[in-house]
């Protein structure tokens, strides 16, 4: 990819605070995803690497899967509610949408193993179980709007800056987002030789955006039994990724060089990606005593092959009907590398009557690697170790036995932020209830996701304009399950 392509995958419309080019900003973004699990689990938080005997052992710790004493299976749909608010300079602004999917299916077959008579049935190897499982990792689906009056900027002043840098490395402008800027005379060369905006200060800017899509893995594990005490897995995962980005960044405002008539102004991003990997993950539940398990998983890295296709376009419509466009698309491939994850839980249990637990992960995001064949990726990965870091991920919940079939849950998750400087964890607090008859079982949790961010529309040094955005999004999920 020429230096050119690279100025243009920077001017995305939806620039987050830490994003810098598009691709690094995407490979952050794909290795966020988190473990899929049952209405259950997420209800104590998604904490599950100590507790076992749930479906989420196929896709977590795939040493849970070695407490199974039977078959089971279980489906998961979820409904989605999330809403947007924004302030942008001197306008706030909310967006909603509502989406429903299905989160979870998993299956375990008990596989007991046979013991000579007389020998010990609760010493050695005493069962292996397979299981495999379809689970949604991470959600895309979001709509963002903003507004407001800019008495400081335009974004013709982002044009001019990339105009400017094309002019002294010696680039041509044709065929470029400043190229169009400067044929739609937005920008203009003024008795200096540099480019500047030709338009006023004061000016209405508003940016859409809608992303839809997320990621989803197909998990294959075993959990094996020793004595009781001590419970292995072993795991592989095929992954998907489905990514759609629509952004439309607005400006209405006056043109005062050569026209001197007031224009809007439209800058439009269309992203599509979709992506196929694989990872392999390991784990293991120990007993010390019969009312603690302490837990490990070890995730290795996900390896995507990735293909994009990102299209921007920019249109210019005078008062009287004069309107002017351009736009172009540019694909790439390339391969991407998520970090390894490490994690530890432990869960204490009161009998029958239920239990606590607590789960800490380890990601290091600095770790992610691009590299590819179509464009030179050395911005990319040098921008992942310069902007974005480790980061600890914290789940803890509790069960309780109501009565003999009812059961009561809440948890609490803090999902640390890679960025950084200036990055805010994303919090999530659930509950749910659960009920068991006979050879079946219903749970029903909520939860609600809680995520702070900061967007520039666009970078000019000190005077470019962000927008504060809080992300609301709550969730209802139901499971159904049965034991055979």
């Amino acid at each position: 990819m020429k230096v050119k392509h690279l100025l243009i995958a920077v001017a995305t419309v939806a620039i987050s605070q830490n994003a810098f080019a598009q691709y690094s900003q995407d490979a952050i973004r794909f290795s966020g995803a988190q473990t899929g699990s049952t209405s259950r689990i997420k209800a104590i938080g998604n904490a599950n690497i100590a507790v076992g005997g749930d479906l989420t052992s196929v896709g977590g710790n795939p040493a849970g899967l070695g407490f199974f004493t039977r078959s089971e299976v279980s489906l998961t749909p979820e409904f989605n509610m999330s809403k947007v608010n924004s302030s942008y300079l001197t306008g706030t602004n909310s967006d909603k949408r509502n989406d429903g999917n299905f989160n979870n299916a998993s299956v375990v077959f008990y596989g007991k193993l046979n013991k000579y008579q007389g020998e010990d049935k609760t010493k050695g190897w005493l069962s292996v179980n397979f299981g495999a499982s379809f689970n949604r990792t991470n959600n895309f689906y979001q709509n963002t709007y903003y507004r407001g009056d800019n008495a400081s900027s335009s974004i013709a002043d982002f044009y001019s800056d990339l105009g400017n840098n094309a002019l002294n490395n010696g680039y041509s402008l044709d065929g470029y987002l400043e190229g169009w800027a400067r044929d739609q005379r937005l920008i203009y060369l003024n008795n200096d030789g540099n480019y500047a905006p030709a338009t006023t200060l004061g000016g209405t800017q508003s940016n859409t955006i809608t992303t839809t899509g997320g990621q989803s893995e197909y998990n294959f594990s075993f959990g094996a039994n020793y004595s009781n005490k001590l419970y292995i897995g072993a795991g592989f995962g095929i992954t998907n990724i489905r990514y759609n980005s629509t952004s439309n960044f607005m400006e209405e405002n006056n043109q005062y060089i050569s026209e001197n008539r007031d224009f809007v102004s439209n800058y439009v991003r269309d992203q599509v990606t979709r992506g196929n990997g694989y990872n392999g993950r390991l784990g293991l539940i120990y007993k010390p005593v019969e009312a603690v398990r302490i837990g490990a998983t070890v995730t290795t890295p996900t390896w995507y092959n990735v293909d994009d296709s990102s299209f921007e376009g920019l249109s210019t419509t005078y008062s009287g009907g004069s309107k002017m466009s351009a736009g172009d698309t540019y694909p790439a491939s390339y391969n991407l590398r998520t970090p390894f994850k490490v994690a530890g839980g432990l869960a204490v249990f009161a009998g029958k009557y239920g239990f606590i637990t607590g789960d800490v992960e380890f990601i290091d995001y600095s770790s992610t690697h691009i590299s590819s064949n179509d464009y030179d990726v050395t911005q990319d990965n040098n921008d992942i170790k310069r902007n974005y870091k480790s980061a600890v991920n914290a789940r803890f919940g509790a069960e309780a036995r109501l009565v003999s079939s009812f059961f009561l849950r809440g948890g609490y998750g803090i999902q640390g932020t890679p960025y950084k400087t200036n990055g805010t964890a994303i919090k999530t607090a659930s509950g749910g209830i659960g009920y068991r008859f006979a050879n079946y079982y219903i749970d029903a949790t909520y939860t609600h996701v809680d995520n702070k961010s900061v967007q520039y529309p666009y970078e000019i040094g000190d005077l470019s304009p962000n927008a504060n955005i809080r992300n609301k999004t709550s969730n209802l999920f139901l499971t159904v399950g049965l034991r055979f």
